[in-house]
């Protein structure tokens, strides 16, 4: 593309196509209700533009649709297995590569092995399954994010990096009871904000000092690469496959979800260089999840993960995947709707607490938000605030840190007209924020409540 011209332009054509349902006001005002307000509970049929996840729900190419037809279907050692080992050694040379379903099979068998009670897992902001499954050990999932990761107005280029000195104070004091430390790259919580490579030097020092195990949460790894070889001093010139190898080599093993970055609809990994703590994590695979050269994944799926992972680094690709992003978020913040900024990779993030000022936080203003983008038309969010995040291990309720809703872009998915779209129906909800409602939440499950969560609305 040339540097003359500012339209973006995917770097793709369009070979099939998927119909959209149409909905009227009234039949999506049915259908919210039926749901109990949850996006979640919808059906898909029932939704105009799925900014829900980004996870799982990319368009995969035509060469990875030609991959799926080498798959291997063997029980044991599939070509399709060292096919795809092969690509994730390739950007990630961990010694060992356990395949899993997703990514939250991963961490559940890590975590499993390295978690309990009276344990401390530090990240710069753990995600929903992330902090989910440290807590179902007993441990604590502790987030170390720097203080201008938690303004959405303040302009930082890298605000998913972890506070150095908080992670140098936690293992100066309580090293013994932190089994890993982690960096989600980019920051999902946060505002899908990068974490530069100087953070990440600096965070493997420290814990190589203690002595503590360094792993990269490392779904959005392409993104987080792009970042740094647009932003960060000294990267510019190069490569992105470089800049994720050495991201890779500071740490001691990742946790994966390929349905994010690799272009998978499902998918994920667990790689480490420890050999005694590989083989323990074998054996949970073995247990939970099939034998350690297929991990709960078919032969095909493998084949598309070993293609997807040469396309997710192409410079073309992030190029478009990142401004195409910037573009609603920009679009937003001119119309003065307030957003995290700078913009992030995977998703755009609407500040709900600033937006929705006359609603505490208890009454869920994420919720609300995210309801009248759906009724307003046919945009499914997600809130990423006190609904996934206020419910604290003993039991008791807080405001999370902040109160967001977040527009997950799925990959070569939507065009330019879509988004377009997207921008028009959040800045007429915007423009009537302060009468939407607050929510009660009626029916709440034990754990990851956001997914099955009921509501209400309240005057």
């Amino acid at each position: 593309m040339s540097d003359d011209f500012h339209t973006i332009i995917e770097p793709f054509r369009i070979h099939s196509v998927e119909p959209l349902r149409m909905t009227t006001k009234e039949q999506r005002e049915s259908a919210i209700q039926a749901a109990g307000y949850n996006l979640f509970n919808l059906h898909a049929q029932d939704v105009l533009i799925d900014l829900l996840t980004d996870s799982g729900t990319g368009a995969m190419s035509r060469d990875q649709w030609a991959a799926i037809q080498h798959g291997d279907e063997s029980y044991a050692g599939s070509p399709s297995w060292f096919r795809f080992e092969a690509a994730v050694k390739e950007l990630f040379p961990f010694r060992h590569v356990i395949p899993t379903h997703q990514g939250r099979a991963a961490e559940k068998i890590l975590f499993s092995v390295l978690g309990g009670p009276g344990k401390v897992v530090a990240n710069n902001t753990h995600f929903d399954t992330t902090r989910a499954n440290v807590e179902a050990t007993g441990a604590e999932a502790r987030d170390l994010l720097i203080a201008e990761g938690h303004d959405p107005a303040v302009l930082h280029p890298f605000k998913g990096n972890m506070d150095l000195e908080s992670l140098e104070e936690l293992l100066s004091e309580r090293r013994a009871d932190v089994p890993v430390v982690f960096l989600t790259i980019t920051n999902n919580s946060g505002g899908g904000q990068p974490v530069s490579l100087a953070n990440m030097r600096a965070v493997s020092e420290i814990c190589h000092r203690y002595g503590v195990p360094f792993f990269l949460d490392a779904c959005r790894f392409a993104e987080n690469a792009w970042f740094i070889h647009e932003r960060e001093a000294g990267q510019s010139a190069r490569e992105i496959p470089d800049i994720v190898r050495e991201m890779a080599s500071l740490a001691d093993g990742m946790t994966m979800s390929a349905k994010k970055d690799p272009f998978g609809n499902i998918g994920g990994w667990l790689a480490l260089n420890d050999d005694a703590l590989a083989e323990q994590c074998r054996n949970l695979l073995i247990l939970t999840e099939g034998f350690p050269t297929y991990g709960g994944l078919a032969g095909r799926d493998l084949e598309a993960l070993a293609q997807g992972l040469s396309e997710a680094v192409h410079p073309d690709y992030l190029r478009y995947r990142i401004r195409s992003t910037a573009y609603v978020g920009e679009a937003l913040d001119r119309a003065g709707v307030p957003v995290v900024k700078p913009i992030g990779g995977h998703a755009v993030y609407l500040d709900a607490r600033a937006l929705l000022s006359h609603l505490p936080a208890l009454a869920y203003p994420g919720q609300s938000l995210a309801v009248a983008l759906y009724q307003a038309g046919g945009v499914r969010s997600v809130e990423i605030g006190t609904v996934m995040f206020g419910r604290q291990p003993d039991g008791r309720e807080v405001p999370a840190a902040m109160e967001l809703v977040r527009l997950a872009i799925p990959r070569r998915t939507y065009t330019q007209s879509h988004m377009d779209y997207v921008i028009e129906v959040v800045t007429d909800v915007a423009s009537r924020a302060s009468s939407l409602p607050g929510y009660a939440m009626v029916y709440e499950p034990p754990a990851l409540r956001h997914f099955t969560a009921r509501f209400e609305p309240v005057a």
